[in-house]
């Protein structure tokens, strides 16, 4: 799973999630690409559970590119604990995704390929995605 080697701080605040994404919104590496349509987090495992989809799809052809990478940490309590007693243990790493980011990049195969890979990862995320091709 993706997750920070070192961090500042190991545990963050939640945060607030809005607006749409300023930069990482063009395709730069590919010629096709997933571009996010919603607001959300994307976790370590839906974006290797994406990376295989991709992987498998494409058959090792051509090359990808993963644009995001998960840096944020959620924390859990254990069940049956009650309130108070600070705060939980590092649960997961997550991503945080705004509208129009491109999350991954495809150069080096066929449209029809790429547009497939791209359906089949998207399906393994949780925010709405749109394929795009390089302008």
């Amino acid at each position: 799973m993706l997750q920070p080697k070192k961090v500042k701080y190991r545990k963050t605040f939640r945060g607030k999630n809005r607006g749409k994404a300023m930069r990482g919104c063009e395709i730069v590496f590919g010629e096709y690409g997933l571009r996010a349509l919603s607001l959300g987090e994307i976790s370590a495992r839906q974006i290797e559970a994406a990376r295989k989809k991709i992987t498998y799809a494409t058959k090792r052809e051509g090359k990808y590119w993963i644009k995001i990478f998960p840096h944020k940490p959620l924390t859990q309590k254990p069940l049956g604990i009650k309130m108070g007693s600070g705060k939980g243990a590092i649960q997961e790493y997550v991503a945080v995704i705004k509208p129009g980011f491109i999350l991954f990049e495809i150069g080096g195969v066929s449209e029809e390929m790429a547009k497939a890979a791209m359906q089949k990862a998207a399906a393994k995320l949780s925010v709405k995605t749109e394929f795009v091709k390089k302008k």
